[in-house]
């Protein structure tokens, strides 16, 4: 039995997943949710490969994944990152544009591809913003707020006829952060 086994292939993209969602002070429920391992392995992962390092920067975020989504729409600035994160999310196939009534889908992969793929959007988004408004948890609560929840959506703006994130109870000017921001400028 070698680890290069294909049957070891599954065990360990989970594993590599964990690693990388540790590195992103994902919280242990949300680790748990895309790879299915036990609180106390998420623990021992942690404890393993971060927590004794020099140098070691990632910490343990404790308590639920934030439910609120003002942090999305409070600003321009904040409403722009939502918006690009949710780009990021669609174009990685995380969410589902809903073509037709504007609200996000959910789309049928498993935990392990979504928590691949969900960690491919937050990076491309790390890459773009030096200093990133939205932690991963934060874009986790975006992903629901989006695909589940459909408490947001992708509405249109009237200017610019760009796509923009926005609260699905709240009184929309059709003006995206974008053009908000320019007009302010």
């Amino acid at each position: 039995m070698r680890v290069t086994d294909n049957r070891y292939a599954t065990e360990m993209a989970k594993f590599n997943l964990a690693v990388r969602m540790i590195g992103h002070e994902a919280r242990t429920g949300t680790i748990r949710r895309c790879t299915g391992f036990s609180e106390d392995r998420i623990r021992k992962i942690y404890g393993t490969y971060f927590k004794n390092r020099r140098g070691n920067t990632v910490k343990r975020r404790r308590g639920k994944t934030p439910r609120q989504i003002t942090c999305f729409v409070a600003s321009s600035r904040q409403q722009s990152e939502a918006t690009l994160l949710g780009c990021f999310m669609v174009n990685a196939g995380v969410v589902l544009p809903g073509l037709s009534d504007g609200y996000p889908h959910k789309t049928r992969l498993d935990n392990l591809q979504l928590g691949e793929r969900f960690c491919d959007a937050f990076e491309a988004y790390q890459a773009l913003h030096p200093e990133p408004q939205l932690c991963f948890e934060n874009a986790w609560n975006l992903y629901r707020a989006l695909a589940v929840e459909q408490e947001l959506y992708f509405a249109s703006c009237a200017l610019c006829q760009g796509i923009y994130v926005q609260d699905r109870y709240a009184l929309d000017y059709r003006r995206c952060p974008f053009c908000e921001l320019k007009a302010s400028g």
